[in-house]
């Protein structure tokens, strides 16, 4: 993407940050929604910073997990220290968590192909234990509200996901003609994303703790609901807070901002939560995480992979790589 391009996208993540809460803060009482952020409980802000912090582990553990199926040896730690660098960035500029995680990996001698097709898969794997998060509490959803556009949503979300995992485990069973059809390096990216979900090894914790995620992102607004006072029940949390996952993880805001708050202020409105109490919930949950980013931000400026390889050890690792796919 050429820079005017990439200059106008970020424009318009601003304008779609900004534009929705403003459309939100003008339907609030501004005094009672700065009253219920100054009211909160400071031992539940507190449990819900560590529980997103803890997530970072969860999510460490699972990208470690996906780039061992691809024979990639990246340590715990610099992946841990990787990762808490890109939830920085994923804070402060658009789309920049991925780029920079990409980066510092590849300044580990990490090849393009596994590098790209780590993120791909572990974004991948993410959607899909939100999908099957979603799927469980759609039962408990169809006797929250009678919306047919949203039940349609959220299960057009969930088989889209589902086809396209059937799809991504059946590709060694598609006719020549489809495959030859599809690009070879999509092919051959396709191939290293389904590796962890067919590695014998680690299977089942990696879909463990991929499911584990979003469900401490809902333990992390049940507990800032707790500190509010808002009267949401953990099965109305457990219900809703993944739909707001799913809507804020659009790549088309800042860090989530903007769509997040409308989403939750939508969500928690079925299960009888009120706007300001929900807004709350949100600016609290957004401020919590760029709490945790402060960490990655940290690491940033002592972090290794900056100084740690030469001009020379990086020239030579892009000449012998394989093109990006």
């Amino acid at each position: 993407m050429k820079p005017p391009a990439k200059a106008l996208v970020t424009l318009a993540k601003f304008a779609v940050s900004i534009g929705i809460l403003v459309l939100l803060l003008r339907a609030q009482d501004l005094s009672s929604l700065q009253a219920d952020l100054l009211a909160v409980r400071l031992d539940m802000l507190a449990l819900a910073v560590l529980l997103l912090f803890a997530q970072t582990f969860v999510l460490c553990h699972r990208w470690i997990l996906i780039l061992r199926a691809m024979k990639v040896p990246l340590d715990w730690l610099p992946g841990w220290r990787i990762l808490m660098v890109s939830t920085f960035f994923n804070q402060v500029l658009p789309a920049g968590g991925d780029a920079v995680r990409i980066w510092m990996l590849r300044r580990h001698g990490v090849q393009w192909s596994p590098t790209i097709s780590s993120i791909v898969a572990d974004r991948f794997l993410g959607l899909l234990a939100l999908a099957l998060v979603i799927l469980i509490g759609v039962p408990f959803l169809l006797s929250r509200t009678s919306e047919n556009l949203l039940l349609f949503a959220v299960l057009g979300f969930v088989w889209t996901t589902c086809f396209c995992a059937i799809a991504l485990l059946t590709l060694d069973w598609w006719p020549s003609r489809m495959t030859a059809a599809v690009p070879a390096k999509l092919v051959q990216c396709a191939m290293l994303v389904r590796n962890p979900l067919l590695a014998p090894q680690g299977r089942a914790t990696l879909i463990g703790s991929a499911t584990l995620i979003p469900l401490i992102n809902v333990a992390a607004c049940y507990t800032l609901a707790n500190g509010l006072d808002a009267q949401l029940s953990a099965l109305d949390a457990f219900v809703f807070i993944p739909l707001v996952t799913l809507l804020s993880a659009a790549p088309i805001s800042i860090g989530g901002w903007g769509l997040r708050e409308g989403a939750m202020v939508a969500a928690l409105g079925l299960a009888g939560v009120a706007p300001d109490k929900a807004l709350a919930i949100s600016v609290l949950l957004g401020l919590c995480g760029l709490i945790v980013g402060l960490g990655g931000g940290l690491m940033w400026l002592v972090a290794p992979e900056r100084a740690d390889f030469t001009n020379r050890v990086w020239s030579r690792a892009e000449q012998t790589d394989a093109a990006p796919v």
